[in-house]
């Protein structure tokens, strides 16, 4: 199984980034709530409550969905079984998500970042249009996918050796977010030798905004104390856990839709213990399948280390440059994606 190789890790400076404050929650007052009196008379009173227009999930379509991504999976591993359905307002399954990935410092690390706003967008809106030629029957929903945490090849002033991205950054990217209506974005952090627990709070502002959404990389999480890119991390269910319980308190502390939780993986020692992974109403997890190579090597790592092992959802990464470099020297197309079983419902492209 062919690895990406991570020389030249772009080294920017680091930039100091103190915890980050509450932002407002996602609620709506609601006025003119009925009270009945002691006496049988009824008022009308100004209370507030939480926005509920978000419909709740139809259970039956759910099903349907899930059975059809599965695409004929008769092991019984696809569709997973007995999970929650969700809360109000999720985005998977009835959209598939298309997203481009990358950091603003860097034209190496992603078509995020490799490309002015204006071109980017309409790079990526090509994408989004042959996924709805492909399959119409599902709507795309668009998203940028940008590393907030960069693993770094020096130690930096805390010797964790990441880069945390300045709130600045953060805020470039909701900007670009917004020149297309709707989309969602994505905050990705590559922990280094520092660990999910502390790094979590530099981006909970952001992650209490109904249209943000997380990601994690086990790649650059080094829990043995390696540097970064010199092996592969790992994460736990443990971990895992950790952070999906974090993200339902904030769903449910705010009145949020459900989260997005992106965990890239493209060897089996990345996750461990997949099986102890919890699923919740508030989150809704995706095992990514993050791999670099020809067709038949990507294939095969997806059925090895996402299809073996089913959490809820499966993600695939298409690479612009690296999967061009061995015979057939192309990408995938949408059109083979939707023949993998299961077939996966959020695609990232770097």
């Amino acid at each position: 199984m062919k690895i990406p190789h991570l020389a030249g890790i772009l080294l920017i400076s680091t930039a100091t980034m103190a915890l980050l404050t509450s932002c407002a929650s996602d609620t709506k007052n609601a006025k003119g709530q009925v009270k009945v009196t002691a006496s049988g008379d009824t008022v009308a009173v100004e209370t507030e409550t939480a926005d509920t227009t978000r419909q709740p999930v139809d259970t039956a379509k759910y099903n349907a969905l899930l059975t059809k991504l599965a695409n004929g999976d008769t092991t019984g591993k696809w569709p997973v079984k007995n999970q929650p359905y969700p809360l109000a307002g999720a985005i998977l399954p009835f959209k598939r998500i298309v997203v481009y990935y990358g950091n603003l410092h860097s034209k190496k690390m992603g078509a995020l970042g490799e490309y002015a706003p204006k071109e980017m967008w309409s790079k990526l809106n090509k994408e989004i249009k042959h996924w709805e030629k492909v399959d119409p029957a599902t709507p795309v929903q668009a998203g940028l996918h940008y590393i907030a945490a960069v693993a770094s090849g020096t130690p930096g002033k805390d010797g964790k050796y990441i880069n945390r991205m300045a709130n600045s950054q953060i805020d470039s990217v909701l900007a670009i977010a917004k020149m297309r209506p709707n989309t969602i974005v994505f905050l990705d952090l590559q922990v280094a030798l520092s660990n999910i627990k502390a790094e979590l709070p530099h981006i909970e502002k952001y992650l209490q905004l109904p249209y943000v959404h997380l990601g994690i990389d086990p790649e650059f999480s080094m829990k043995d104390g390696s540097l970064p890119g010199r092996k592969i991390g790992t994460y736990d269910a443990v971990d895992i856990n950790y952070v999906s319980q974090y993200l339902a308190d904030m769903v449910k502390k705010h009145n949020l839709p459900p989260k997005v939780f992106v965990i890239h993986r493209f060897t089996k020692k990345m996750v461990s213990n997949y099986q102890n992974i919890k699923l919740r109403p508030e989150v809704q997890v995706v095992m990514h399948m993050d791999g670099w190579g020809e067709p038949e090597l990507k294939k095969g790592t997806y059925r090895h280390f996402i299809y073996s092992e089913p959490v809820q959802f499966t993600g695939f990464k298409l690479f612009y440059k690296n999967d061009l470099k061995k015979a057939p020297n192309r990408l995938m197309t949408p059109e083979e994606l939707m023949k993998l079983k299961p077939a996966p419902i959020y695609i990232q492209y770097q």
